[in-house]
């Protein structure tokens, strides 16, 4: 996916489409990731669509839910989601930051290899 460091920096047009890539994956990731969660609040434990994307979301964002659980089922959902979130948010970071970082350092290697 990435060019190997003895090629040379990828011209900047390409970069950002590849850049436009991953943010299109890492979108993709949180949106389903998002209406999981608000499928789960909204079966589980009879919330609203609305109400459930607020929980979804406010869990996704670190914030924690703010309906009162009242079921079982729906406080163990919300413990499962909310683990599975944390990763998902630090996947979907690391997708989309990914050129990036690569970018930085392959420019770094390329100017380390003209001083030799």
């Amino acid at each position: 996916m990435f060019e190997h460091r003895s090629q040379p920096l990828l011209p900047r047009r390409k970069f950002v489409h590849r850049l436009l890539r991953s943010l299109a994956f890492g979108l993709v990731l949180l949106v389903f990731s998002l209406g999981g969660g608000m499928a789960g609040y909204h079966y589980l434990e009879g919330l609203p669509w609305l109400d459930a994307f607020l929980n979804a979301a406010m869990i996704m964002s670190g914030m924690g839910p703010v309906a009162t659980l009242q079921s079982s089922a729906g406080k163990l959902f919300a413990g499962c989601y909310a683990l599975y979130c944390g990763i998902a948010l630090i996947t979907a970071a690391a997708v989309i930051l990914s050129p990036v970082v690569h970018r930085l350092f392959h420019r770094f290697h390329l100017e380390e290899e003209k001083k030799d």
